[in-house]
């Protein structure tokens, strides 16, 4: 807690030094003077405010972590395998399906795939869904909904029903009747394929399930939030950024100019806040790269005041316009014509299907002296909502 202090202590310190800096910067720009060093120490003072953000940031998170109850972190996917079965997982991972026997195979056989290999533990299985969470960002924004089957069918609105005025007694003709269509979102195979020596495994001392979890965590959230975000839908989710602009027909997503062909603006932000309807502002949160924020914390609106600030108060976020940040760096950098920034409702604009389970195959033969883990798991994601984010196009 008194790092946590300290830290909001340096954040408003470096805030204040920063914004003395930039406004210096600014009034000999006005001038036509241009201070290469002092725009150095602008960009430098402007990271410096960031890395304590996301600092601040990751303590906030560690904070909430250890105060949360033993039942949620610890055990409550616990009743899904018994310690038996648990004992039997681990077994197979450190020495494979030879180390078992005919009683152990047979009952491990329900939770075996046709195509080979054993679904790990359910708490496992949890373990790496919660570690790719915590470096997959918009699996933590958007709406995540586990299936058995092989897609998610959403029912949607495509056509509205008409109403009219008529008097007393007036004429009434039939009105059109709404429509109803099915959203489908497949899932696709995503994989991680890690190895460990023989030695390692047989090492009592190694928490393989934990070391496995770790290993397939970090190769697929990096994979899948690409995905997320440029995927084109063939064999990997839709990304948000792949669909035409436009703001009337299904399948389109409002694009808003900066208000510069090669920059973003402090007009251009107001215009993309102000764009997004009514009912998703209250829920609403930016996402954008690091090189993105940097860019938005120099801009200030037309009565001086500044459009970002660093989340000043203990379990502030970073925020822009009043709405928190979450950092996401498969977000284009600011260029012409790209897609640096989306704003909106991410419950309702984004949904990421997950296929339970978590599929392990070992494999000792393939990479000798390794033993690989081929390790699969389905995912799908699309846009569900298109009204309820929009995006920011770097363009005049």
């Amino acid at each position: 807690m008194q790092d946590l202090k300290q830290l909001v202590t340096d954040i408003n310190q470096s805030f204040l030094e920063f914004k003395t800096r930039n406004d210096q910067r600014l009034r000999e720009l006005e001038q036509g003077r241009r201070d290469p060093l002092l725009n150095q120490q602008v960009d430098s003072l402007a990271r410096e405010v960031q890395n304590l953000a996301e600092i601040k940031s990751r303590l906030e998170h560690i904070e909430t972590q250890i105060n949360r109850p033993v039942f949620e972190t610890g055990h409550r996917f616990e009743s899904f395998q018994s310690g038996e079965q648990k004992q039997m997982i681990n077994k197979y991972l450190r020495h494979g399906e030879s180390a078992l026997t005919p009683d152990e195979i047979k009952q491990l056989s329900v939770d075996s795939d046709p195509q080979g290999g054993y679904w790990v533990t359910g708490q496992m299985s949890q373990s790496v869904i919660t570690k790719v969470t915590e470096t997959s960002p918009l699996r933590g924004l958007a709406t995540v909904e586990t299936i058995s089957s092989d897609a998610l069918e959403i029912p949607e609105d495509i056509g509205e029903a008409a109403v009219g005025w008529t008097a007393e007694t007036g004429v009434r003709s039939e009105t059109d009747s709404p429509t109803i269509g099915v959203r489908r979102i497949p899932v696709h195979e995503i994989y991680a394929m890690p190895k460990a020596t023989q030695q390692l495994l047989d090492d009592a001392r190694v928490n393989v399930e934990e070391w496995l979890s770790g290993k397939i965590a970090s190769k697929m959230s990096v994979t899948e939030n690409a995905a997320f975000i440029n995927g084109d839908g063939v064999d990997k989710p839709r990304g948000l950024l792949t669909y035409p602009a436009g703001a009337t027909n299904p399948g389109q997503i409002q694009q808003i100019n900066s208000g510069s062909a090669s920059a973003l603006t402090a007009d251009g932000l107001r215009s993309l806040f102000y764009a997004l309807k009514t009912p998703y502002i209250r829920n609403a949160r930016w996402i954008m790269g690091r090189a993105t924020i940097e860019a938005i914390s120099k801009l200030k609106d037309g009565g001086g005041e500044y459009l970002w600030s660093p989340g000043l108060k203990e379990g502030e976020p970073q925020m822009l316009l009043g709405h928190p940040i979450d950092r996401m760096e498969d977000m284009p950098s600011v260029a012409a014509n790209a897609l640096p920034i989306a704003f909106g409702d991410w419950k309702q604009a984004y949904t990421i299907v997950d296929r339970a389970g978590v599929r392990v195959l070992r494999d000792p033969y393939s990479s000798k002296p390794f033993v690989l883990f081929y390790t699969t798991k389905r995912v799908g994601g699309d846009v569900t909502n298109f009204e309820a984010l929009v995006l920011q196009k770097v363009a005049a």
